[in-house]
């Protein structure tokens, strides 16, 4: 016959608990207090995994693990897209990748973030940029990098870029942004 456990085991668990008071005295009265009593709160470490996919965005972010800036591009129009596409938004057609990773690349738009979101905060300000490519369509959101954010000039619009790609790759669009060229 298998003996059974007669105690639960016990742990050392890491929980904290907030609001937690119970009276020494477990008279009625006492015992009636806890009707008044603030709702117990814990704190427990929580962890997941989250997984989640580019699915047809996927080639562009390997392309800038790879140090390659791609573009999508309609076959039949030649519209070219300077973000991940998988298809055209005029005709529905499924676009094709391009490198445009040594094309003429400039500055069309910019602005100076002195503020941003948490994992941008510790680097305001920085210089936020729309950037152009010769016979690409539309523009990349990207960041500009060796320029002093407190000396924003209008002479950086029309400014030739260089792409330049993080050593680590993230996964994420700031795996790629600017320098002047």
């Amino acid at each position: 016959m298998t003996k059974l456990p007669e105690k639960q085991p016990e742990s050392l668990g890491g929980t904290i608990v907030h609001n937690m008071p119970f009276p020494r005295d477990l008279s009625p009265e006492a015992l009636a207090w806890l009707k008044n009593m603030a709702p117990i709160s814990i704190e427990q470490p929580y962890s997941m995994i989250y997984l989640h996919s580019y699915a047809q965005d996927s080639p562009w972010f390997a392309g800038l693990t790879n140090k390659h800036l791609l573009a999508s591009q309609d076959p039949a129009s030649g519209y070219t897209y300077a973000t991940p596409r998988g298809s055209d938004m005029y005709s529905g057609e499924e676009t094709n990748w391009i490198d445009i990773t040594e094309r003429e690349a400039r500055v069309h738009a910019f602005t100076v973030c002195h503020f941003g979101s948490e994992a941008f905060l510790d680097q305001t300000p920085f210089v936020l940029i729309q950037v152009e490519f010769e016979g690409v369509n539309t523009l990349l959101l990207s960041r500009l990098m060796g320029v002093d954010p407190l000396e924003a000039s209008l002479d950086w619009i029309g400014m030739k870029l260089k792409p330049q790609f993080i050593r680590n790759s993230k996964l994420t669009p700031t795996d790629v942004y600017f320098v002047p060229a």
